[in-house]
């Protein structure tokens, strides 16, 4: 049913409920049992009513958009972002980007702009502190991150979640990597930088393991993330330490794995046919680079627009139990393996 075409009077009566209950449960006004309000939120998204879920609360604050890292091409943010904000406008909010420091990470301070009175909500990308993400839940603010540190998925952590699923990609990149032959694999990528590293990380040692061959860590580059991943002489220095090149590198996102190919080349070496490479994120230059990489397609604007609903409806109803949600990806099969 089209959007404009969907009334209260619709939701009430497909909810057997009165109209003035369903307006009660919108605008927060009067007393409403929180089951009932379950009801018809589930209802009013099944019928297509979003956006007029939001009507009230057009120009009453602006939601607080959080990222360490500027948002970059490389990886799903930039394609995160403008469907995130589109969603967010049409629901009638403003939106603030700020820039978090590294200084003010380290001493747990927010952004000097930061209006904690002027925000109605609060998304957090690219942040990966443990420490400073439970400091902006304890703002009270209705919260949503996107991924996050390391195993984020084992504390009780009081906010929404989204995520890109990991798991599965990773494990049939690493199948189709044993199947073309690979028996010595290597990662590259920090596990510990955020929570989808360690998951990419984790399918990789799982899925060596069920195949009888547990990750050899001389053949993996795995310090802590810093922009030394995209110097290649650094990268040669590492290579050059290992007691032999693996078959294969496993590389954490695609940023990784199209400069260890480049170091690679700088080396002599081809790319299949002496190391086999792949990577994750399925960004723009997964596709130009030659070969063209074997990765993992995340849906990231599906994941922005996911991520505005989830927002808006914590915005609206507060007391709705806390959502971690995973987005499925999907592996694309490149030229950079056998």
């Amino acid at each position: 049913m089209a959007l404009k075409r969907v009334t209260m009077q619709d939701i009430a009566d497909a909810c057997g409920l009165s109209r003035n209950t369903v307006s009660k449960a919108f605008n927060g006004r009067g007393s409403v049992p929180e089951s009932t309000k379950k009801t018809i939120l589930e209802k009013a998204r099944e019928l297509g009513y979003y956006q007029r879920l939001h009507d009230s609360a057009a120009g009453q604050g602006s939601i607080a958009l959080l990222t360490q890292h500027k948002l970059r091409t490389h990886n799903f943010g930039a394609f995160f972002i403008t469907s995130f904000t589109d969603q967010i406008c049409r629901a009638g909010y403003t939106i603030k980007i700020y820039e978090v420091s590294r200084t003010e990470i380290a001493e747990k301070r927010l952004p000097p702009h930061f209006r904690p009175e002027e925000t109605v909500g609060v998304l957090g990308i690219e942040l990966f502190d443990r420490e400073y993400l439970e400091m902006i839940c304890a703002l009270k603010k209705p919260t949503l991150f996107v991924d996050g540190f390391a195993r984020i998925n084992r504390t009780l952590m009081r906010c929404d979640f989204v995520s890109m699923e990991n798991f599965a990609s990773e494990t049939a990149i690493v199948q189709r990597l044993i199947a073309s032959g690979a028996r010595r694999i290597g990662f590259v990528g920090d596990c510990e930088h955020c929570n989808s590293f360690y998951e990419r990380y984790l399918a990789c040692v799982t899925t060596l393991g069920e195949a009888g061959l547990p990750l050899d860590r001389r053949h993996c580059i795995l310090e802590e993330d810093s922009d030394s991943y995209g110097d290649a002489e650094w990268l040669l220095q590492r290579l050059d330490a290992m007691p032999e090149l693996p078959d294969a590198f496993v590389c954490a996102n695609d940023y990784l794995a199209i400069h260890l190919m480049a170091a690679l080349k700088k080396r002599g070496l081809n790319v299949p046919g002496d190391v086999m490479v792949t990577g994750f994120d399925d960004s723009p230059e997964a596709a130009v680079v030659s070969p063209a990489l074997t990765t993992a397609r995340i849906p990231s604007a599906e994941i922005g627009r996911l991520s505005a609903a989830l927002l808006c409806e914590r915005i609206q109803f507060p007391d709705t139990p806390f959502r971690w949600t995973c987005v499925k990806t999907e592996p694309v099969w490149g030229e950079s393996i056998r």
